[in-house]
Protein backbone atom coordinates (compact mmCIF):
# COMPACT_ATOMS: atom_id res chain seq x y z
CA UNK A 1 0.00 0.00 0.00
CA UNK A 2 1.24 3.47 -0.94
CA UNK A 3 -0.29 6.12 1.30
CA UNK A 4 -0.72 9.86 0.83
CA UNK A 5 -1.19 12.20 3.78
CA UNK A 6 -4.17 14.49 3.12
CA UNK A 7 -3.87 18.03 4.44
CA UNK A 8 -7.01 20.03 5.13
CA UNK A 9 -7.49 23.71 5.82
CA UNK A 10 -10.59 25.82 6.40
CA UNK A 11 -12.83 22.84 5.83
CA UNK A 12 -11.31 21.91 2.47
CA UNK A 13 -8.76 19.39 1.20
CA UNK A 14 -5.70 21.15 -0.20
CA UNK A 15 -5.10 20.80 -3.92
CA UNK A 16 -1.46 19.84 -3.29
CA UNK A 17 -2.66 16.84 -1.28
CA UNK A 18 -4.88 15.70 -4.15
CA UNK A 19 -1.81 15.89 -6.42
CA UNK A 20 0.08 13.76 -3.89
CA UNK A 21 -2.74 11.23 -3.79
CA UNK A 22 -2.81 11.12 -7.60
CA UNK A 23 0.91 10.29 -7.70
CA UNK A 24 0.48 7.67 -4.97
CA UNK A 25 -2.29 6.10 -7.06
CA UNK A 26 -0.12 6.05 -10.20
CA UNK A 27 2.81 4.43 -8.39
CA UNK A 28 0.52 1.96 -6.61
CA UNK A 29 -0.87 0.92 -9.98
CA UNK A 30 2.63 0.41 -11.36
CA UNK A 31 3.55 -1.77 -8.41
CA UNK A 32 0.28 -3.67 -8.28
CA UNK A 33 -0.62 -2.48 -4.78
CA UNK A 34 -3.35 -0.33 -3.26
CA UNK A 35 -3.30 3.45 -2.86
CA UNK A 36 -4.61 4.97 0.36
CA UNK A 37 -5.48 8.43 1.62
CA UNK A 38 -4.69 9.26 5.25
CA UNK A 39 -6.54 11.96 7.20
CA UNK A 40 -5.47 13.01 10.69
CA UNK A 41 -7.38 15.17 13.14
CA UNK A 42 -10.62 15.23 15.08
CA UNK A 43 -13.78 14.08 13.31
CA UNK A 44 -12.16 14.07 9.85
CA UNK A 45 -14.41 11.36 8.44
CA UNK A 46 -16.48 14.05 6.75
CA UNK A 47 -13.67 14.63 4.24
CA UNK A 48 -13.77 11.00 3.07
CA UNK A 49 -16.74 11.46 0.75
CA UNK A 50 -14.92 14.18 -1.21
CA UNK A 51 -11.88 11.93 -1.64
CA UNK A 52 -13.82 8.97 -3.07
CA UNK A 53 -13.85 10.38 -6.60
CA UNK A 54 -10.04 10.57 -6.65
CA UNK A 55 -9.78 6.79 -6.53
CA UNK A 56 -8.01 5.67 -3.34
CA UNK A 57 -8.48 2.04 -2.40
CA UNK A 58 -8.86 2.95 1.26
CA UNK A 59 -9.32 6.12 3.26
CA UNK A 60 -7.89 6.07 6.77
CA UNK A 61 -9.23 8.52 9.35
CA UNK A 62 -6.86 8.78 12.33
CA UNK A 63 -8.78 10.65 15.01
CA UNK A 64 -8.46 12.03 18.49
CA UNK A 65 -10.08 15.19 19.96
CA UNK A 66 -6.59 16.36 20.95
CA UNK A 67 -5.73 16.56 17.23
CA UNK A 68 -8.41 19.13 16.38
CA UNK A 69 -5.61 21.64 15.75
CA UNK A 70 -2.41 20.75 13.92
CA UNK A 71 0.38 19.46 16.13
CA UNK A 72 3.56 18.04 14.61
CA UNK A 73 4.03 15.95 17.74
CA UNK A 74 0.47 14.59 17.74
CA UNK A 75 0.15 14.11 13.98
CA UNK A 76 3.59 12.51 13.93
CA UNK A 77 2.55 9.98 16.57
CA UNK A 78 -0.61 9.15 14.61
CA UNK A 79 1.25 8.60 11.34
CA UNK A 80 4.08 6.60 12.89
CA UNK A 81 1.50 4.28 14.40
CA UNK A 82 -0.29 4.06 11.05
CA UNK A 83 2.87 3.00 9.16
CA UNK A 84 3.80 0.42 11.80
CA UNK A 85 0.30 -1.06 11.90
CA UNK A 86 -0.45 -1.16 8.16
CA UNK A 87 3.05 -1.89 6.85
CA UNK A 88 2.63 0.79 4.16
CA UNK A 89 5.24 0.45 1.41
CA UNK A 90 5.60 4.26 1.04
CA UNK A 91 4.21 7.44 2.55
CA UNK A 92 3.95 10.66 0.53
CA UNK A 93 3.34 14.21 1.74
CA UNK A 94 2.84 17.44 -0.19
CA UNK A 95 5.85 19.73 0.33
CA UNK A 96 3.72 22.43 1.96
CA UNK A 97 4.57 24.17 5.22
CA UNK A 98 2.79 21.38 7.10
CA UNK A 99 4.30 18.61 5.00
CA UNK A 100 7.83 19.97 5.42
CA UNK A 101 7.27 20.14 9.17
CA UNK A 102 5.57 16.78 9.59
CA UNK A 103 7.40 14.42 7.20
CA UNK A 104 10.84 14.73 8.90
CA UNK A 105 9.25 14.05 12.29
CA UNK A 106 7.58 10.90 10.98
CA UNK A 107 10.78 9.76 9.28
CA UNK A 108 12.81 10.34 12.45
CA UNK A 109 10.17 8.63 14.59
CA UNK A 110 10.37 5.53 12.42
CA UNK A 111 14.13 5.68 11.89
CA UNK A 112 13.67 6.05 8.13
CA UNK A 113 15.15 8.17 5.35
CA UNK A 114 13.35 11.09 3.72
CA UNK A 115 13.40 12.37 0.14
CA UNK A 116 12.31 16.00 0.27
CA UNK A 117 10.87 18.41 -2.31
CA UNK A 118 10.67 15.76 -5.05
CA UNK A 119 9.80 16.75 -8.61
CA UNK A 120 9.72 13.22 -10.03
CA UNK A 121 9.29 9.69 -8.74
CA UNK A 122 10.19 6.61 -10.76
CA UNK A 123 10.18 2.90 -10.02
CA UNK A 124 13.17 0.86 -11.19
CA UNK A 125 13.76 -2.76 -10.30
CA UNK A 126 11.04 -2.51 -7.68
CA UNK A 127 12.68 0.46 -5.93
CA UNK A 128 11.63 4.08 -5.75
CA UNK A 129 13.90 6.64 -7.39
CA UNK A 130 13.32 10.21 -6.29
CA UNK A 131 14.45 13.31 -8.19
CA UNK A 132 14.83 16.65 -6.47
CA UNK A 133 16.48 19.98 -7.39
CA UNK A 134 19.76 20.95 -5.70
CA UNK A 135 22.11 23.95 -5.82
CA UNK A 136 19.19 26.38 -6.00
CA UNK A 137 17.64 24.49 -8.91
CA UNK A 138 20.80 24.46 -11.06
CA UNK A 139 21.06 20.67 -10.93
CA UNK A 140 18.90 17.65 -10.16
CA UNK A 141 19.73 14.78 -7.84
CA UNK A 142 18.30 11.29 -8.30
CA UNK A 143 18.42 9.14 -5.19
CA UNK A 144 17.14 5.97 -3.63
CA UNK A 145 16.61 5.45 0.08
CA UNK A 146 18.31 2.54 1.81
CA UNK A 147 15.59 2.33 4.45
CA UNK A 148 12.06 1.04 3.89
CA UNK A 149 9.38 2.22 3.58
CA UNK A 150 10.46 5.44 1.85
CA UNK A 151 8.97 8.75 2.96
CA UNK A 152 8.87 11.69 0.56
CA UNK A 153 7.52 15.20 0.16
CA UNK A 154 6.28 16.17 -3.31
CA UNK A 155 6.59 19.70 -4.66
CA UNK A 156 3.14 21.23 -5.30
CA UNK A 157 2.01 22.03 -8.86
CA UNK A 158 4.50 19.54 -10.35
CA UNK A 159 2.67 16.19 -10.26
CA UNK A 160 -0.43 15.99 -12.49
CA UNK A 161 -3.78 16.10 -10.76
CA UNK A 162 -6.22 13.63 -12.26
CA UNK A 163 -9.79 14.76 -12.85
CA UNK A 164 -12.21 13.30 -10.30
CA UNK A 165 -14.15 10.27 -11.44
CA UNK A 166 -17.78 9.32 -10.93
CA UNK A 167 -17.15 8.29 -7.33
CA UNK A 168 -15.29 5.35 -5.89
CA UNK A 169 -16.07 2.69 -3.38
CA UNK A 170 -13.07 3.14 -1.11
CA UNK A 171 -13.30 1.54 2.28
CA UNK A 172 -13.27 4.16 5.04
CA UNK A 173 -11.27 2.94 8.02
CA UNK A 174 -11.65 4.94 11.21
CA UNK A 175 -8.92 4.51 13.82
CA UNK A 176 -8.60 6.10 17.24
CA UNK A 177 -5.18 7.58 17.98
CA UNK A 178 -3.87 7.12 21.51
CA UNK A 179 -2.60 10.46 22.84
CA UNK A 180 -1.55 10.08 26.50
CA UNK A 181 -2.31 12.91 28.89
CA UNK A 182 0.52 15.42 28.89
CA UNK A 183 2.04 14.01 25.69
CA UNK A 184 1.47 17.14 23.64
CA UNK A 185 3.87 19.83 24.83
CA UNK A 186 2.34 22.67 22.86
CA UNK A 187 -1.08 23.72 21.63
CA UNK A 188 -2.52 26.19 19.17
CA UNK A 189 -3.71 29.23 21.08
CA UNK A 190 -4.96 31.24 18.12
CA UNK A 191 -4.91 31.15 14.33
CA UNK A 192 -4.44 34.60 12.82
CA UNK A 193 -5.52 34.74 9.20
CA UNK A 194 -4.73 37.39 6.66
CA UNK A 195 -7.85 39.24 5.58
CA UNK A 196 -7.59 38.24 1.96
CA UNK A 197 -9.32 35.92 -0.46
CA UNK A 198 -6.03 35.01 -2.16
CA UNK A 199 -5.03 31.40 -2.44
CA UNK A 200 -1.68 30.21 -1.12
CA UNK A 201 1.22 30.87 -3.50
CA UNK A 202 2.21 27.20 -3.40
CA UNK A 203 -1.14 26.22 -4.94
CA UNK A 204 -1.61 29.08 -7.39
CA UNK A 205 -1.49 28.48 -11.15
CA UNK A 206 -0.30 32.05 -11.70
CA UNK A 207 1.87 34.11 -9.35
CA UNK A 208 2.52 37.82 -9.70
CA UNK A 209 5.51 38.66 -7.50
CA UNK A 210 6.97 42.01 -6.54
CA UNK A 211 10.41 42.93 -5.29
CA UNK A 212 12.34 45.97 -4.17
CA UNK A 213 11.42 47.69 -7.41
CA UNK A 214 7.87 48.11 -6.06
CA UNK A 215 9.32 50.94 -3.90
CA UNK A 216 6.78 50.58 -1.10
CA UNK A 217 3.84 48.63 0.34
CA UNK A 218 1.25 50.91 -1.24
CA UNK A 219 2.32 49.86 -4.72
CA UNK A 220 1.54 46.18 -4.19
CA UNK A 221 -2.07 47.12 -4.95
CA UNK A 222 -0.98 47.15 -8.62
CA UNK A 223 -0.06 43.47 -8.38
CA UNK A 224 -3.21 42.59 -6.45
CA UNK A 225 -5.36 44.26 -9.10
CA UNK A 226 -3.52 42.37 -11.85
CA UNK A 227 -3.80 39.06 -10.00
CA UNK A 228 -7.53 39.66 -9.42
CA UNK A 229 -8.07 39.48 -13.19
CA UNK A 230 -6.50 36.03 -13.52
CA UNK A 231 -8.17 32.85 -12.19
CA UNK A 232 -6.27 30.84 -9.56
CA UNK A 233 -3.64 33.53 -9.11
CA UNK A 234 -1.81 34.86 -6.07
CA UNK A 235 0.57 37.66 -5.16
CA UNK A 236 4.13 36.72 -4.24
CA UNK A 237 7.15 38.69 -3.09
CA UNK A 238 10.91 38.62 -2.82
CA UNK A 239 12.66 38.48 0.53
CA UNK A 240 13.70 42.13 0.30
CA UNK A 241 10.06 43.21 -0.03
CA UNK A 242 9.03 41.04 2.92
CA UNK A 243 11.96 42.15 5.08
CA UNK A 244 11.02 45.76 4.36
CA UNK A 245 7.56 45.08 5.80
CA UNK A 246 5.78 45.78 2.52
CA UNK A 247 3.91 42.45 2.47
CA UNK A 248 3.45 39.45 4.77
CA UNK A 249 5.93 36.59 5.02
CA UNK A 250 3.32 34.12 3.74
CA UNK A 251 3.83 35.67 0.30
CA UNK A 252 7.62 35.20 0.26
CA UNK A 253 9.01 33.07 -2.56
CA UNK A 254 12.59 31.83 -2.35
CA UNK A 255 15.08 29.76 -0.43
CA UNK A 256 13.94 31.16 2.93
CA UNK A 257 10.30 31.43 1.84
CA UNK A 258 8.12 29.13 -0.22
CA UNK A 259 9.06 27.03 -3.23
CA UNK A 260 6.53 27.37 -6.03
CA UNK A 261 5.92 25.75 -9.43
CA UNK A 262 3.09 27.67 -11.10
CA UNK A 263 2.22 27.58 -14.76
CA UNK A 264 3.10 31.28 -15.00
CA UNK A 265 5.40 33.28 -12.72
CA UNK A 266 5.62 37.05 -13.20
CA UNK A 267 8.64 38.65 -11.52
CA UNK A 268 7.95 42.38 -11.26
CA UNK A 269 10.76 44.61 -10.02
CA UNK A 270 12.75 41.57 -8.87
CA UNK A 271 16.45 41.49 -9.72
CA UNK A 272 16.75 37.71 -9.49
CA UNK A 273 19.03 36.92 -6.54
CA UNK A 274 20.03 33.26 -6.35
CA UNK A 275 17.93 32.79 -3.20
CA UNK A 276 14.81 33.93 -5.04
CA UNK A 277 15.53 31.84 -8.12
CA UNK A 278 15.79 28.77 -5.90
CA UNK A 279 12.12 29.14 -5.03
CA UNK A 280 10.62 29.75 -8.48
CA UNK A 281 12.95 28.43 -11.18
CA UNK A 282 10.78 25.33 -11.72
CA UNK A 283 7.87 27.51 -12.92
CA UNK A 284 6.69 26.43 -16.37
CA UNK A 285 6.82 29.96 -17.82
CA UNK A 286 8.59 32.98 -16.36
CA UNK A 287 7.94 36.58 -17.32
CA UNK A 288 10.21 39.31 -15.94
CA UNK A 289 9.57 43.05 -15.78
CA UNK A 290 12.61 45.12 -14.81
CA UNK A 291 14.08 48.41 -15.95
CA UNK A 292 17.63 47.01 -15.65
CA UNK A 293 18.42 45.02 -18.82
CA UNK A 294 21.31 43.32 -16.98
CA UNK A 295 19.14 41.99 -14.13
CA UNK A 296 19.88 38.28 -13.47
CA UNK A 297 16.16 37.47 -13.61
CA UNK A 298 16.27 37.80 -17.42
CA UNK A 299 18.63 34.81 -17.63
CA UNK A 300 15.87 32.46 -16.45
CA UNK A 301 12.89 34.30 -17.95
CA UNK A 302 11.05 32.96 -20.99
CA UNK A 303 9.86 36.48 -21.74
CA UNK A 304 11.38 39.74 -20.55
CA UNK A 305 10.09 43.29 -20.53
CA UNK A 306 12.71 46.00 -20.01
CA UNK A 307 10.83 48.99 -18.70
CA UNK A 308 9.36 50.87 -15.75
CA UNK A 309 6.95 48.53 -13.98
CA UNK A 310 4.72 51.48 -13.08
CA UNK A 311 4.12 51.97 -16.79
CA UNK A 312 4.12 48.31 -17.83
CA UNK A 313 1.72 46.87 -15.23
CA UNK A 314 -1.17 49.34 -15.83
CA UNK A 315 -0.92 48.74 -19.59
CA UNK A 316 -0.78 44.99 -19.09
CA UNK A 317 -3.84 45.20 -16.84
CA UNK A 318 -5.79 47.11 -19.50
CA UNK A 319 -4.83 44.60 -22.19
CA UNK A 320 -5.95 41.74 -19.96
CA UNK A 321 -9.30 43.40 -19.43
CA UNK A 322 -9.76 43.70 -23.20
CA UNK A 323 -8.91 40.02 -23.74
CA UNK A 324 -11.21 38.88 -20.96
CA UNK A 325 -14.06 41.03 -22.31
CA UNK A 326 -13.96 39.31 -25.71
Amino acid sequence: MIAAFIETRDGKVKKSSLETLAEAKRKAGAMGVEAAAVLVGSDVQGYAAGLQSYGPGKIFCLENPALADYSAQGYGRALCGFVRETGASALFFAATAMGRDLAPRVAAGLGLGLASDCTNIAIKDGKFEFTRPIYAGKAFLTLTLASKPPIATLRPNVFPLEAPGPGGQAEVVKKAVDIPDGYLKGRVAEVIKEESAEIDVTEADVIVSGGRGMKGPENFVLLRELAALIPRSAVGASRSAVDSGWIGHQHQVGQTGKTVSPTLYMAVGISGAIQHLAGMSSSKFIVAVNKDPEAPIFKVADYGIVGDLFEVIPRLKEELKKVLAE
